[in-house]
């Protein structure tokens, strides 16, 4: 291929016309309804299923291996080397697949909200509704901006070209391969779109720490004096909703960057779990989703064409994309300045840690590494019920880089900026998940306000016996008792029992990092495990 791929790839699959440029938003929602890929519903949302795939393909994710990442990637069972010779002729495939469509669908725009750090981008789809994804989720480009634009990584997706495993080398017919050296991702045997946004993500955790800006999967807001808040956390954890708060400007709610300016969203859109979506809970993201904006594996009335965002019969992963500008209070652009609080979400099915807790710089390291959580139903394909798990950074999935890496980013920009960090659970309380109960959003909401106004940085503190964590006595709006986990449990023992169960995975997970300073380990993990 060489490095004149980049230049190559669009005048590759065209064929007499073929290639749909740009297309604006009404242009796309007609080529999605005349081509069948999905209905409109009654808010003017598009609504398209996306099959087998309902949640994204971690095992059959790759990174080429050749010059450039050789000695880069934190290779293993996350970023899956993938040979570039294998790469080389899945790529000829792909692009004679699209050369054969009657219509390909293109899209050029944005990773990055701060010019200074912006990544160019091109995505090429099979599908309009894909398309119309895209455009939705990453930054759209001004007419100015369009003229200029040199497209510096290109997505190419093709959900209908399935690998063959023994020819190409893949575990299955999906494929996701990203080529650093060619700046190039492709995408085949899977229709779910979030593959291309998560992609995207990649490469930023890849590119933005060469240029010492530190890529976060979190979500961003900013109040009305300025102070920023940066929300950590995996899928479900309660990023999107949290963050959407009627008193403070959205930043982004999945994807950010932390230069030395500040911080700034690497996305133009939100990509929102609907599933139990309610007006009367999250207002900003119900009424983000109308014409223009995309819902996946949504259920909608065949009649009325009205969505029912509590049934999951295709997936709980059910999911809308739509542009920040379809919320009504946002940042724009999306930058701002240096954070002044973190919180850490995690959904713990076991129960046992608290709702919030303040953490030391230690302790926040820990939990950054640690990245606690339970993967929730639909998430990824095969998980049915909530299962613990560690994932690093609240990120695993995209980073190619060690996770020291960031972690050392983060602890330099914490004590730098001298911020406040805090845990919290939104996950089960009074028992583990299938005894307790999911830990009530207006709780929730109550203690992020806190943390975020300041009412409890200086709040008299308890500290737990088994994990060490520091909670607050006191929230407004949240029963004393609800704030220490054995104070809601029916049998103490039980508690006990659960909890050192859980703090002994917490220290069998923590043993997998090198170069971690032993002080984290000590004064940020669990002081008992038996």
């Amino acid at each position: 291929m060489g490095s004149s791929l980049l230049t190559t790839n669009l005048s590759s699959i065209e064929r007499g016309g073929n290639l749909k440029i740009q297309l604006g938003t009404a242009k796309l929602v007609e080529k999605i309804i005349e081509r069948n890929e999905g209905i409109i519903t009654s808010t003017g949302a598009v609504r398209a299923e996306t099959g087998l795939y309902t949640g994204r393909s971690p095992e059959d994710k790759y990174i080429v291996k050749d010059s450039v990442t050789e000695n880069d990637v934190d290779w293993g069972k996350i970023n899956q080397p993938f040979p570039k010779e294998n790469f080389s002729k899945l790529y000829d495939k792909v692009l004679q697949y699209l050369k054969d469509k009657n219509e390909v669908f293109v899209f050029k725009g944005f990773a990055g909200a701060d010019p200074k750090y912006r990544l160019p981008i091109q995505v090429i789809n099979e599908f309009a509704w894909h398309n119309l994804f895209a455009q939705q989720l990453f930054i759209r480009p001004t007419a100015e901006e369009l003229e200029q634009h040199h497209a510096e990584f290109t997505v190419i997706s093709a959900p209908g070209f399935k690998a063959n495993p023994t020819e190409d080398g893949t575990r299955s017919e999906t494929f996701i391969i990203i080529s650093f050296e060619e700046k190039v991702v492709l995408i085949g045997g899977t229709e779910y779109a979030g593959e291309m946004k998560k992609s995207i993500f990649s490469v930023m955790n890849y590119l933005l720490p060469k240029n010492n800006v530190f890529p976060m999967h979190c979500s961003a807001n900013i109040g009305e004096e300025g102070d920023v808040a940066l929300f950590f956390g995996l899928s479900g954890t309660g990023k999107t909703t949290l963050s959407a708060d009627p008193n403070r400007r959205l930043i982004g709610d999945d994807e950010h960057g932390w230069s030395a300016n500040g911080v700034f969203n690497i996305e133009g859109g939100c990509y929102a779990k609907c599933i139990n979506l309610s007006q009367e809970k999250e207002p900003q993201i119900f009424d983000a989703i109308r014409f223009g904006s995309v819902l996946e594996n949504v259920m909608v009335d065949p009649d009325t064409r009205i969505a029912d965002y509590d049934d999951g019969t295709l997936t709980e992963n059910t999911r809308a994309a739509y542009p920040l500008e379809n919320m009504t209070n946002i940042a724009t652009p999306s930058v701002a300045g240096h954070p002044n609080t973190i919180v850490f979400l995690t959904a713990d099915a076991f129960g046992v840690l608290p709702p919030i807790s303040k953490l030391t710089k230690e302790q926040a390291m820990y939990h950054f590494l640690s990245g606690y959580t339970s993967k929730l139903a639909g998430t990824e394909r095969g998980i049915t019920s909530p299962q613990a798990t560690f994932s690093t950074c609240f990120g695993a999935p995209f980073l190619p880089l060690p996770a020291q890496h960031y972690a050392k980013m983060l602890g330099e920009n914490i004590d730098q900026h001298q911020v406040q960090v805090y845990l919290v659970n939104t996950g089960w309380t009074g028992g583990e998940y299938g005894v307790g109960s999911r830990m009530k959003l207006s709780y929730t909401r109550a203690m992020v306000q806190a943390a975020l106004n300041g009412e409890i940085a200086n709040t008299e503190t308890v500290k737990d016996p088994i994990f060490g964590l520091n909670i607050p006595i006191y929230v407004p709006g949240v029963p004393d008792h609800v704030l220490q986990p054995h104070r809601t449990w029916e049998h103490k023992e039980a508690y006990e029992e659960k909890a050192l169960e859980l703090a002994k995975k917490f220290k069998e997970n923590f043993a997998k990092f090198n170069g971690v300073t032993e002080e984290i380990e000590k004064l940020g993990g669990p002081l008992r495990t038996n």
